[in-house]
């Protein structure tokens, strides 16, 4: 049987604090702490300095340029960019340019919102590919669908809008079980 050198468990500091450098603000050590929502970097000079950073930073990455793609605000090439939304086009003059665009553009149905009756039904796509389709006068209206709308009026319910589910157009109002 092995004896356990019981001075390897009783380490003063941890392994990687004395990479992470010293405090932006004060100049102590920096180092990793926790909370309830999770590690972090915080100042060893913590209650005196109050300066932390998330452990992993959700930084922007540059997947490839667009050639022969000339940024509109500043004139430098522009760039398909992933960043903690998604996919994006961004200058890669960035940080002196802040010019960002959107990888697809959204598509007008134009079926008119049900809700709202001002804005539209625009095809979109969250962060994670899944395509939905919502009211272009957003944040006012938060009208949204999962299904492509289809322009009518339900004859049980009376909306002012339908959705094809698959084949099958229907009520998108879920007290409402129009079939057609």
């Amino acid at each position: 049987m092995s004896k356990i050198d019981l001075s390897l468990f009783s380490a003063e500091e941890h392994a990687l604090d004395d990479s992470l450098g010293p405090c932006p603000e004060c100049g102590k050590a920096l180092h990793i702490k926790n909370s309830k929502s999770g590690p972090f970097v915080g100042c060893s000079g913590f209650p005196d300095c109050h300066f932390s950073k998330p452990l992993h930073d959700n930084q922007t990455t540059t997947l490839t340029a667009i050639d022969g793609s000339v940024c509109p605000s500043c004139g430098e090439g522009l760039a398909v960019k992933k960043g903690r939304y998604g996919m994006f086009v961004g200058c890669s003059g960035f940080p002196d340019c802040q010019h960002i665009a959107p990888l697809k553009q959204k598509t007008d149905t134009e079926v008119a919102c049900p809700q709202c009756h001002e804005g539209k039904i625009t095809e979109r796509t969250n962060k994670y590919g899944k395509r939905f389709y919502s009211c272009d006068g957003y944040p006012k209206c938060r009208y949204v669908v999962n299904w492509p709308p289809v322009a009518g009026t339900c004859p049980t319910c009376g909306w002012k809008m339908l959705i094809d589910k698959k084949g099958t157009v229907c009520c998108p109002q879920p007290k409402c079980d129009f079939k057609q």
